[in-house]
């Protein structure tokens, strides 16, 4: 058959209107013969209850060119609409409600649209500035309408400001093609027609119609979540099988990994972690408590008694740990814990796995290569004992995209919202890596502009234009949180690290600790600790990416990321550094930023993480481009290149060891006879960077009782610098020295009244005295300065200095 249009009306329960529609539609068309040509008119009854079938079958048998397709259940308006186009033959096909919402006649400017534009779609468009609503909905109704429309665009179709408008013309071919390939049977199949023509990169046109709300429309605001629904089930459909496995790769890599605190969670304990997880469970705890009574989550004084702990100006990671609140509560910090860790390195992973795959490289098993590298890279698996805020990047490849888009100019004001969303939520996750990923960026945009000055050119305009809209939604977000952090309670200017916090030159040729082919020994020696092994890409990866560089110096990405690479290794190095095997020391690119706001707080060895996505980026590139070659020599030898590479950085699982059990004297309850209203307990020595078993303590429990001392970011002196820990005191140095020495000091008088000072100043109710290294020494100080013997309750010692109480114990 030749046949110039089709024109397909799916129908349920319209015995109300069908006539009267199918008689419009053939008169408009029978007006003008010489212009629509053949034409036919398919009605498709979507199991109707009423008299909708009987009465098409009365008009087809009036008109031969209308034919009606029955079905005998009602499985929706995208099984109906499928059914109708795959049954036409026209060189047009249009799709229309059975309502007439649009009339037939607007039929004229798509098919004009159609025909002057080249475009595979003419579809109507009730968004369109020049389109007449003659009859609208209720305010109610037309409102929820527009706001599911919005969602459904920013989730699917970008761009198309009306996707379920019923009256759309199509070029024939293409239409049935991309109904062959659809899947809904709901109201979402416009939205899956309209990304199959975007994923074919076939033109879709907006055109302005008149529209009438019609009474009795089967459409109802809630279709709008149900058309979501379905577009969720759709992209999960989509998903390759590839994309599923390496997910699932990289949860079991992260799985692994962790294994060890998995399988001992009620005494599990990171080995390299310091007292980093007892902080971050206290975290976790703090902010749950705070959360479920609606306190401020950015305050607390169950640390730091009383001054309190500044939380937003510490790594609470709010992003993460107030949604986190009902797993917290229910089962525990300590398993907050281990799924932040092994969740979040798996969506890292991923994450690095969708930009690569998205932007660079069309293998897949490269792209996966890539992010595994960028996720699981020494630096990364270093503050993966300890530093989650450094682990948990998922945000940055979404923030690196957006940015990418904001240079392409298409939708710029929606970019920019996005971004400064995206970034406000980052900030919430960590603001030091935020900190350096716009490094990094700047780095590799700058380097870029220079090589490809025709692109910049191009791009630098909607980049800032959207920058500024994503610093207008971002700041008002985040003005308060960070007007608390930066001048609230316990805040503090900048942070003191103490020394050897920048990389040698020889750290970014060794191995980590936790790589396959590093030892702790040799790799303790190039870091300030195992937390911050910062760089450790070992020389056989060094080389590598050294190579492919070289090999493919002619693509201007990869000129920018080798200067990213450079810049930020160059400024790792710190203010000063020492060339290996010399006496030669050079002033370094990080004296001219170590004083800076904002950098005056970081380390900065850190800016060596930024080289982990790079060398990902550049190894994925290279396999990209072996997977394709001919040359099977060049392929085999690059592959085990890049394979002997990347074996000796491979991670090894975390090593955990046993923590010690909290004591009775806390799970029991017991020392609530001793704390009055108001008071804190001083612990023995009191929690530190160096001890915060106190703080497990509190996590463990029920965080009602507050501890002197403790292990956060707060200020120190006249001058508010940062430091670790609290404000530290004459008795908490003494106690401190003790347990480290084993040698009881001579106490006199002065001594009594410095810790009668400092319990004071404490709030003190009760000191606790737990069973650890050098007790005996610590419990003979104890009795000297407080001039009274302890009592042992609860498995710990104890002695009150709060006010005078019955604690049902006698007299203390």
């Amino acid at each position: 058959m030749s046949v110039d249009l089709s024109v397909v009306v799916p129908a349920y329960n319209e015995e109300g209107r069908l006539r009267p529609t199918l008689e419009a539609i053939c008169t408009h068309l029978r007006a003008e013969p010489g212009r629509w040509g053949e034409w036919e008119l398919i009605v498709v009854d979507d199991g109707s209850t009423d008299s909708t079938a009987k009465i098409a079958r009365e008009a087809a048998a009036d008109e031969p060119r209308i034919h009606v397709i029955a079905s005998e259940d009602n499985r929706g308006k995208g099984n109906a609409l499928r059914q109708g186009v795959l049954a036409s033959y026209g060189r047009r096909v249009l799709v229309t409600d059975a309502d007439l919402a649009t009339p037939i006649e607007e039929l004229d400017r798509l098919d004009k649209q159609l025909a002057a534009e080249d475009s595979a779609a003419a579809i109507g468009s009730r968004a369109h500035p020049d389109s007449t609503i003659e009859v609208h909905q209720r305010r109610t109704r037309e409102w929820l309408g527009r706001m599911g429309n919005r969602l459904i665009r920013t989730v699917a179709v970008p761009g198309i400001h009306d996707t379920q408008c019923g009256f759309k013309l199509f070029d024939g071919d293409k239409a049935r093609a991309a109904f062959a390939d659809s899947r809904l049977d709901g109201w979402g199949i416009d939205v899956e027609i309209l990304r199959h023509f975007r994923r074919e990169g076939w033109p879709v046109t907006e055109v302005p119609v008149r529209w009438s709300h019609q009474e009795g429309s089967k459409v109802r605001p809630l279709d709008y979540g149900k058309v979501l629904l379905e577009l969720v089930h759709l992209r999960a459909r989509a998903l390759r099988r590839t994309d599923l496995l390496v997910v699932g790769l990289f949860l079991v890599a992260a799985l692994l990994l962790y294994k060890d605190l998995w399988a001992d969670l009620g005494h599990g304990y990171l080995d390299d972690a310091g007292q980093d997880q007892n902080q971050w469970e206290w975290f976790f705890a703090v902010t749950a408590d705070n959360v479920i009574h609606l306190r401020n989550p950015l305050f607390t004084t169950l640390q730091g008694h009383p001054d309190g702990v500044n939380l937003m100006a510490n790594t609470v990671m709010l992003g993460l740990s107030v949604p986190l609140t009902p797993v917290t509560l229910l089962l525990g910090p300590t398993v907050t814990w281990a799924l932040v860790l092994t969740l979040g390195l798996a969506a890292t992973a991923t994450s690095w796995y969708w930009l690569i795959a998205r932007r660079l490289v069309d293998n897949r098993w490269a792209a996966a290569l890539g992010a595994a590298l960028a996720a699981f890279a020494p630096p990364m698996i270093s503050h993966g004992n300890a530093h989650p805020n450094f682990l948990v990047l998922f945000m940055i490849p979404v923030i690196v995209d957006r940015a990418l888009r904001l240079c392409e100019g298409r939708a710029v004001v929606r970019d920019g919202v996005l971004l400064g969303l995206f970034a406000t939520y980052q900030i919430f996750l960590g603001e030091e890596p935020l900190l350096l990923a716009a490094m990094g960026m700047l780095f590799f945009a700058l380097a870029y502009a220079l090589v490809r000055r025709d692109v910049a050119r191009t791009a630098w305009r909607p980049l800032l234009r959207g920058i500024t809209v994503a610093l207008a939604v971002c700041l008002p977000l985040v003005a308060f949180p960070l007007g608390w952090q930066f001048f609230g309670p316990q805040s503090y200017t900048n942070v003191l690290h103490g020394d050897n916090t920048a990389n040698g030159p020889r750290a970014f040729l060794e191995f980590a600790g936790r790589s396959l082919m590093g030892t702790d020994e040799r790799a303790d020696r190039f870091a300030m600790n195992r937390t911050e092994q910062n760089a450790f890409f070992g020389w056989p990866l060094v080389a590598l990416t050294t190579a492919i560089v070289v090999r493919l110096w002619r693509l201007a990405a990869v000129k920018a990321l080798a200067f990213t690479a450079f810049a930020a290794a160059f400024l790792s190095l710190g203010s000063k550094f020492r060339i290996p095997y010399t006496d030669i020391v050079l002033t370094g690119p990080w004296r001219a930023l170590a004083h800076q706001p904002l950098f005056e707080s970081v380390i900065e060895s850190r800016f060596a993480m930024i080289c982990a996505p790079v060398l990902g980026i550049l190894v994925a590139l290279a396999v990209d481009r072996l997977a394709v070659t001919k040359d099977r020599v060049h392929q085999v030898v690059g592959l085990a290149a890049v394979a002997a590479a990347l074996l000796p950085v491979l991670p090894t699982p975390y090593p955990v060891r046993e923590r010690q059990d909290v004591p009775e004297f806390i799970t029991r309850g017991m020392y609530r006879a001793y704390l009055s209203e108001g008071e804190s307990m001083v612990t023995v020595p009191l929690p530190s960077p160096a001890a915060a078993e106190a703080l497990h303590w509190q996590s463990a429990t029920t965080l009602d009782f507050p501890v002197a001392g403790g292990y956060f970011n707060g200020p120190w002196g006249p001058d508010r610098i940062g430091i670790y820990g609290a404000t530290p005191r004459h008795t908490s140095n003494l106690f401190s020295e003790v347990r480290t020495s084993g040698q009881v000091p001579v106490i006199g008088p002065n001594w009594q009244a410095q810790a009668r000072a400092d319990l004071e100043a404490w709030r003190a109710g009760v000191v606790v005295l737990q069973p650890q290294y050098n007790a005996e020494a610590l419990h003979a100080t104890v009795e000297k300065l407080l001039g009274k013997p302890g009592r042992r309750v609860g498995g710990v010692w104890v002695w009150d200095v709060g006010t005078s109480r019955d604690t049902g114990a006698g007299e203390r």
